[in-house]
């Protein structure tokens, strides 16, 4: 079977969905690979370092598509791309499924198997397939790196002969997988660190990482999350006091990182522009939630900006800015998929469509868009 790697043709899309150590390991499920000239060069990966585990290259898009049985992309293939696919042909990307339903309809249409990698169950089989968190670890850290070199000031504590300089201040606000890499990343460098999270579960994890955890701490908190680990809605009496309290660590802090999403809807407001306006001159606020509406409403998608003295930083692919270990990682969870999908000792197809991965990755097979979520 032929598997193929296009090039990227998401503007500004930095990643490439195969390496040369991902393709040594497909190359040994019995696939053919085959890599677009120029598919890794932005990841800083030779058309020559494929060849070398045993790689074709292909001149242009038509070529590397054609005929191909598995097509692996970083995001999902564009109109003109799903026009050479072959009636059947497996594609495995980060469709953004919520948002990109016209797309996933195209790749229906067209006869595609469409897995949406967003989409795999939170289930410890599929760990190491897990792109959003993969690459969620790498935007966290990446993140406060970006934060650092923009801010005016040091991040540690530094005691010299001519004085002391103060730590930065640094709140996270959201601590999932982002959240966490963030705060590790920001007490490596010496900061102050505290952050915030609607769920009480995390408390332990930020203070386990040498964070201070921000929340009215009463008995309606204690009890805010579902027996699933889902946050459930805030009493109005006790949203006004969270927000008050948010608004007064705010003040005080260099630093804000901030990282809610919510699948399919635009990102919730976190920081709002009064709140913004108490900042001190020179604080950076990195947006985590850029390209879903960002959780402060002057975040602008792509772009850093100032407003009222505070540097927004609105990137919309933290992940892509650190592209070499980004296409590493994402490369490893799709070649942990696709094993799946292939029986090893003849290296053909092999669906279990009965598999709790498979199932759940699914959006269109046969003509049809199969996924609920993506139909609405």
């Amino acid at each position: 079977m032929k598997l193929a790697v296009p090039k990227e043709t998401a503007p500004g899309e930095t990643r490439v969905a195969a390496t040369p150590e991902s393709v040594k390991k497909l190359k040994s499920l019995g696939l053919d690979v085959a890599v677009e000239t120029g598919a890794g060069a932005a990841a800083r990966i030779a058309d020559a370092d494929y060849v070398a585990v045993g790689a074709s290259i292909a001149p242009d898009a038509r070529s590397v598509l054609a005929d191909a049985d598995i097509v692996l992309k970083v995001r999902g293939p564009n109109a003109a791309e799903c026009a050479l696919l072959k009636k059947g042909a497996v594609v495995a990307a980060m469709l953004a499924p919520h948002t990109e339903k016209a797309a996933i309809a195209i790749l229906a249409g067209q006869g595609a198997t469409a897995f949406a990698m967003e989409f795999l169950p939170r289930i410890s089989r599929a760990q190491s397939m897990d792109v959003l968190s993969s690459q969620s670890n790498l935007a966290g850290y990446k993140a406060v790196i970006d934060a650092a070199a923009t801010f005016g000031r040091a991040m540690p504590m530094m005691m010299t002969a001519a004085g002391t300089i103060a730590p930065a201040r640094v709140l996270v606000m959201g601590v999932g997988v982002a959240g966490l890499q963030a705060i590790a990343t920001a007490k490596r460098l010496g900061a102050i660190v505290s952050a915030t999270d609607v769920r009480p579960a995390t408390k332990e994890q930020v203070e386990s990482l040498g964070g201070t955890f921000v929340a009215v701490m009463d008995e309606e908190f204690k009890n805010a999350q579902t027996a699933g680990g889902y946050a459930k809605e805030m009493s109005a009496e006790y949203q006004a006091k969270q927000a008050a309290l948010i608004a007064e660590t705010i003040k005080k802090q260099d630093i804000i990182i901030t990282t809610a999403l919510i699948p399919g809807r635009k990102a919730p407001v976190l920081v709002s522009e009064e709140m913004i306006k108490t900042m001190k001159p020179g604080s950076v606020i990195v947006d985590l939630a850029a390209e879903a509406g960002g959780n402060t409403p002057l975040t602008k998608p792509g772009e850093v900006t100032e407003v009222h003295g505070v540097i927004i930083m609105g990137y919309s692919n933290l992940p892509g800015r650190l592209a070499v270990d980004a296409s590493s990682l994402y490369s490893r969870n799709l070649f942990n998929f696709i094993s799946l999908l292939v029986d090893k000792k003849t290296g053909a197809m092999a669906i279990d469509w009965n598999d709790e991965i498979v199932k759940g990755a699914l959006v269109a097979k046969d003509g049809e868009v199969t996924n609920p979520a993506v139909k609405s």
